[in-house]
């Protein structure tokens, strides 16, 4: 990963990460998390395999989610080094009424807290900056990582559901960002 002063443009900011709205800047970091095999087994193939077609999936998904809705997801950047090691923020579903968090962290950078800690401040800023009172999560029933965390976070499984276009039913979560800390 190229490592990116992030400084100017950064979101949030937490103990160890900056947190920046994704742009067609992030391309190469994009291409990375949605070829991550991980990402690729819990979430989806999304096909995205140049710079290109990174660059175009950002112009034409995350940028539309700021432009409509003020949020989208954020890239993670160690303080550190200014290494970016993934993604953390807040997506909008059609078949979904709330915004659901999500977050993917690549592998040299997994077990280290660093989702936690960014998804952290994406929950106090939805709540704090963005007045969401409601937020969901969904996740794969295999992902035991990232369910582990949802519910350290205080989200609460509703049921199962099945996405658009999709055949196998993932776990639903959520929780009131009234009663959030």
């Amino acid at each position: 990963m190229n490592q990116i002063d992030r400084v100017p443009r950064w979101r949030m900011e937490t103990e160890r990460l900056y947190l920046s709205d994704v742009t067609v800047e992030d391309s190469a970091l994009m291409l990375a998390v949605w070829n991550d095999p991980a990402f690729m087994r819990n979430v989806a193939d999304r096909g995205i395999r140049s710079n290109e077609q990174a660059r175009e999936a950002i112009a034409n998904g995350a940028r539309k989610l700021f432009e409509e809705f003020g949020y989208g997801p954020y890239s993670m950047a160690l303080k550190s080094n200014g290494a970016m090691i993934g993604i953390c923020g807040l997506f909008k579903r059609e078949n979904l009424d709330d915004p659901d968090i999500g977050f993917a962290v690549l592998p040299d950078y997994c077990g280290k807290g660093y989702a936690g800690e960014a998804a952290l401040a994406v929950v106090d800023y939805a709540r704090s900056n963005l007045g969401i009172e409601k937020l969901t999560a969904i996740v794969s029933a295999t992902n035991t990582a990232s369910i582990g965390l949802i519910e350290k976070l205080g989200l609460v499984f509703e049921r199962m559901i099945t996405m658009p276009g999709d055949d196998e039913a993932i776990r639903l979560y959520s929780m009131l960002l009234t009663d959030y800390r």
